[in-house]
């Protein structure tokens, strides 16, 4: 009669050790499945803001997207003297600002009783004249949050002036990465993704009508947003103040996109593809977590390999090594390099390139020199 055997320890020892071997296995390939996924969907994102981008050129004559009058400057040549002049002009009506979108009221907001619906919108110095910054593509010189150096326009790619070619909800989810874990974390912890209105009136953000919203994860080319003049090489006498240039603040058409193919057009803005971590402690305060935290941007590691949209219409991961190849390469040629050192104060330093995790040196889509004229890499 045959006894049924129990496993020996030797046999269980075998068997645990197989399992565990499979896992080690499985798991990383499990974890690089859903990084790989995450990807593809922000390139997903990148390819719907393209059609939005072609929809608004389509209404628009081929022009780019813009907040400003293309003649601002004729007012005054800076934007503090500028904006209240064309008040003036215009029989105290204020230059359009940057529209949220209509939001329902939650408990505790003061402008109006909770459940009615108000319109979010920055009329610009309508009583708040740190909203000049954020209707010029970006801003070289200011003060103050919104009117500060380095923001602008660029960041607003989900305002409703804009977000109506695409999807028309502030907080929608298409212009927030999926791997952009602290924004996100930020939008989820209002319940902003789920609220119905165009705009979401969270909390902690909207405490008063002017109020800092959350950013997409996404940014347009700054520098492919001005006259392609404000951006000249040196060869052209480089860098000039759009305040005093004619027609400096006009957008260019997609059209004269001379390198469509080099020349990014929307990018994913903090260090989402190989991030060693989250946020970058040389900003403080920063944007996220209660002033803990401030990501670190794209271009700030020589490991950060952002989404990005070119103008062609064509996605990619483009690495910050391959830029700045691109870039040493130039200025070996011509004496000059992909992106304009001269901007501003801004020097060397170009776009927050001292606050990087490492050596990164480049400010390539932010400051490309030659605008919408230049390009960012080179072909392979």
């Amino acid at each position: 009669m045959n006894q049924r055997r129990a496993f020996t320890i030797v046999e269980l020892l075998v068997v645990i050790a197989i399992i565990a071997l499979l896992v080690s296995i499985l798991l990383p390939a499990i974890g690089k499945a859903r990084d790989q996924a995450k990807l593809t969907q922000s390139m997903a994102n990148l390819r719907n803001m393209g059609a939005g981008s072609d929809s608004y050129a389509a209404e628009w004559n081929d022009r780019q997207f813009t907040l400003l009058e293309d003649n601002i400057a004729q007012y005054a040549d800076n934007a503090d003297q500028a904006f209240p002049a064309y008040r003036n002009a215009h029989n105290g009506i204020n230059h359009q600002g940057v529209i949220l979108g209509w939001g329902y009221v939650r408990a505790g907001f003061p402008p109006a009783p909770t459940g009615e619906s108000l319109y979010f919108e920055w009329p610009v110095d309508g009583g708040h004249p740190e909203t000049r910054g954020m209707v010029q593509p970006i801003v070289f010189s200011g003060g103050g949050y919104y009117s500060g150096e380095y923001f602008g326009s660029f960041r607003l790619i989900n305002c409703r002036q804009w977000n109506v070619y695409m999807a028309p909800k502030f907080y929608d989810e298409i212009y927030f990465a999926p791997k952009d874990n602290v924004v996100r974390r930020e939008v989820e912890k209002q319940g902003c993704f789920d609220d119905p209105g165009e705009f979401c009136a969270h909390d902690t953000a909207m405490t008063s009508v002017l109020a800092k919203p959350i950013w997409s994860s996404y940014v347009l080319s700054p520098a492919a947003m001005f006259n392609p003049n404000v951006m000249a090489n040196p060869e052209k006498g480089g860098w000039t103040n759009p305040w005093t240039m004619p027609g400096g603040f006009r957008s260019p058409s997609k059209g004269q996109c001379r390198y469509p193919s080099l020349k990014t057009h929307i990018i994913e803005h903090h260090w989402l593809q190989a991030r060693r971590s989250s946020c970058n402690p040389n900003f403080t305060p920063g944007t996220f977590d209660d002033g803990a935290c401030e990501p670190w941007y794209f271009n700030h590691s020589w490991e950060s390999n952002p989404a990005t949209l070119f103008y062609d219409g064509h996605i990619e991961t483009v690495g910050v090594r391959k830029a700045e190849r691109a870039d040493a390469r130039v200025t070996t040629q011509a004496g000059y390099g992909l992106w304009s050192r001269d901007c501003g104060n801004w020097g060397a330093d170009g776009y927050h390139i001292g606050a990087s995790y490492d050596y990164a040196n480049t400010s390539f889509h932010v400051l490309t020199t030659d605008g919408i004229l230049g390009r960012d890499i080179l072909a392979d």
